[in-house]
Order: structure tokens, then C-alpha cells, then sequence
């Protein structure tokens, strides 16, 4: 039972201080989360801290490998349509 950051991971220490166990540490390239100290949160909070409170969409996994803030989650743009507008800006 553990999560994971990813690459995508910006360093920005949101996550740092919200973990009751400690769990997460700085990496050489980003912060990652230790597989025998994370508890997912459970016995302490209904939703893991540090995914409630990353800005970042997709840097942290959950434990199945999903994303804990899929792509659309936080910013409410459908991923269909940030696509099409990255092609728009792209094309120009």
C-alpha cells in the first residue's frame, strides 16, 4: 500500500508537511514517497493529504497506478479539449 510521484513532479514541497507518516522525502530529480512508511492515509484522513493538496494533475499514483488527480481533475478542462487547444496554439 504505497503512492507514487512521478516525473511530472514540479518540487514545489505542497506535499511535504501534509504527511501524517513522514513519507515523503526529496529525490535527486523529484520528491518520492517511501513505500514502507506511506499509509495511504488510512486510519488518518478519508483522502490521501498529499494528493488532495498537489497542483500538479497526474504527478502522484495511486497505488493500483491510476492517477490520484487525473488529467481534467484540477483545472476542470476536459482532456479532449486542452488537446485541441494545444494543437490550436501550436498550429500558430
Amino acid at each position: 500500500m504505497a503512492l507514487k510521484i512521478v516525473e511530472s513532479c514540479v518540487n514545489c514541497w505542497a506535499c511535504v508537511d501534509v504527511c501524517p507518516s513522514e513519507a515523503i522525502s526529496q529525490g535527486s530529480t523529484h520528491f518520492k514517497i517511501s513505500a514502507h512508511k506511506c499509509t495511504e492515509c488510512a486510519g488518518d484522513f478519508t483522502e490521501q493529504q498529499c494528493a488532495s493538496i498537489c497542483p500538479i494533475e497526474g504527478a502522484i499514483l495511486l497505488a493500483d497506478g491510476s492517477p490520484a488527480n487525473p488529467p481534467g481533475s484540477l483545472t476542470g478542462i476536459p482532456p479532449e479539449r486542452l488537446a485541441e487547444a494545444m494543437r490550436e496554439i501550436q498550429a500558430r
